[in-house]
């Protein structure tokens, strides 16, 4: 797998695609993630089911953009987990399971 960070803790097992969403078009970039996060988890289906795929975004991303009901509805059908940090301070904000 390619993606930007794993992690292991006792029995729970997760990766995550980390994204800044620095671009001139924030849907087309949202497309491209969305399409390699569904790569992503069809692999983990067959290699590492035991594992949970996250999105991580800043807490800065997840204001402008995210909050927003398009995305918002992107994000439930698609079962997009997210993990939103804090850039600043270097740590975990919100995990939200879908």
């Amino acid at each position: 797998m390619n993606w930007d960070f794993a992690a292991e803790k006792e029995d729970r097992k997760i990766a995550i695609e980390i994204k800044d969403f620095d671009t001139p078009s924030v849907i087309s970039e949202s497309e491209k993630t969305i399409g390699k996060l569904q790569l992503y988890q069809w692999a983990l289906d067959s290699q590492e089911p035991e594992r949970q795929l996250f999105l991580g975004i800043s807490q800065a991303v997840y204001l402008k953009h995210f909050k927003k009901f398009i995305f918002q509805l992107v994000i439930k059908r698609n079962k997009i987990n997210l993990i939103i940090y804090d850039q600043q301070k270097e740590i975990i904000v919100e995990w939200m399971m879908q």
